[in-house]
């Protein structure tokens, strides 16, 4: 296998709130702003950037890993050195394990929560359009679905499933105690925002409010819920209005700030407001934290909410791994079928080039033979050589091999057969 496979990434467990937003890369995963261009060492490449982790990840030769960094600290206007204590890194096989358990929800804030799936996918039609995809990352996404797919089939570890949106209405309930009597305002109108108005009108919140850049997005959403949508533009005289705010929206800087929020609570006459951002980069300035009767949460302050949702669901995660192990497995063949394939091939023209040779030889000395002597003869001689390849072939193709021994196996291969020795690869 003349490529690696790389993800690197940094998630909710090695990184908090504020590095994430500093090196999200939501606004670098279009065709004409792209983080990973291909180069000398990357040819295939893929961004996921959502509110609980970033990971890149890229198909390349040896020093692919350094390239990719640099690109992703240069697309945030920072220096490698800057992202590096945060991240975590996975090769190959195991790129290929972290990839199947993040697209299974194993990996999650949230275990078992069904957005990341979306998110996944919605990252690899980004990279289809950008062109920045080919044989392997294909393989490797379209292999990851259907291992998702089976782990929500064959196992329970979604079942009743929580999100953040969820747990950001359960910390409001905990607030208040009950939803009716009060008002909630989303900011925002993406995937997280409708999970957020499912969960209030769930709970009896008395009435909702809906803001988006686009209104006829609003518009959608609050006819969704029976609630009231708002001009993006009416967000501080909305504010006055109620009391629990889930703001979700794609914005590169915060849109409340602590002098926005200060007038909004004169002229609530300070009665309290309960702010959830789950955002990245966050929505709301931390400084509003200052202010007093203001709740302010972020993405991070919702852990103590997730983790009490998801021990019942621990056991089908063992589960889920087991599946996973399987698909790595199967994955693992494929790519070792990559690496044999040449290997394979060179042994099999050698071999041909050497019976045609000989045979030539062969009938040189003989003389002039009849067509039926020289027919046995070519069949004798290539014969020979296919049976004598036989046992090679089968050691190159056993089964059970981790990447080490495969690559092990094939250098054997090649130095043992003089094949193309400059393609001989240390293990």
């Amino acid at each position: 296998m003349d490529f690696q496979i790389i993800v690197l990434g940094l998630n909710h467990r090695t990184a908090n709130v504020a590095i994430r937003e500093r090196f999200a890369l939501t606004s670098h995963s279009t065709p004409g702003e792209w983080a990973l261009p291909p180069g000398d060492k990357l040819r295939e490449s893929l961004i996921l950037s959502t509110c609980n982790r970033v990971e890149v990840m890229g198909i390349g030769t040896p020093g692919v890993r350094e390239q990719m960094l640099q690109n992703w600290a240069s697309a945030c206007g920072d220096k490698p050195a800057a992202i590096e204590p945060y991240i975590y890194a996975h090769q190959d096989v195991e790129a290929a394990r972290h990839v199947f358990t993040v697209a299974s929800s194993l990996d999650s804030m949230v275990l078992g929560e069904p957005q990341i799936l979306g998110q996944l996918k919605d990252a690899y039609r980004k990279a289809v359009t950008a062109r920045a995809t080919g044989p392997v990352l294909n393989t490797l996404m379209h292999k990851a679905f259907s291992v998702a797919k089976r782990v929500r089939n064959e196992t329970a570890v979604a079942a009743s499933a929580v999100s953040i949106s969820y747990a950001a209405v359960e910390l409001a309930k905990r607030i208040f105690g009950v939803m009716a009597g009060h008002r909630a305002m989303l900011i925002g109108a993406g995937e997280m925002a409708e999970l957020a108005a499912l969960h209030l009108v769930q709970a009896g919140i008395d009435e909702l409010l809906v803001l988006n850049r686009t209104f006829e997005r609003a518009q959608e959403l609050a006819k969704k819920f029976r609630g009231r949508p708002l001009p993006f533009e009416q967000m501080l005289q909305s504010l006055e209005q109620v009391d629990i705010v889930i703001s979700s929206t794609g914005s590169r800087d915060p849109i409340l700030g602590a002098d926005d929020i200060k007038k909004v609570l004169r002229a609530r006459r300070n009665r309290p407001v309960f702010l959830i951002d789950i955002a990245v980069p966050r929505d709301i300035d931390t400084a509003v934290n200052a202010l007093d009767n203001v709740y302010l949460y972020d993405i991070d302050d919702l852990k103590e909410v997730v983790e009490e949702n998801i021990a019942s669901r621990r056991e089908e995660a063992a589960r889920a791994a087991l599946i996973i192990d399987e698909e790595v497995g199967h994955f693992a063949e494929w790519l070792q079928g990559l690496e044999i394939k040449p290997a394979i091939m060179d042994l099999v023209e050698k071999g041909e080039a050497a019976a045609s040779l000989e045979l030539a030889r062969t009938l040189k000395r003989l003389g002039p033979v009849n067509d039926e002597t020289r027919q046995a003869l070519e069949a004798l001689a290539h014969s020979l050589v296919k049976r004598l390849q036989h046992d090679p072939i089968m050691y190159l193709k056993a089964r059970g091999m981790n990447g080490r021994d495969t690559l092990a196996r094939i250098d054997t291969i090649r130095r043992v057969f003089n094949l193309n020795p400059d393609m001989a690869r240390k293990a």
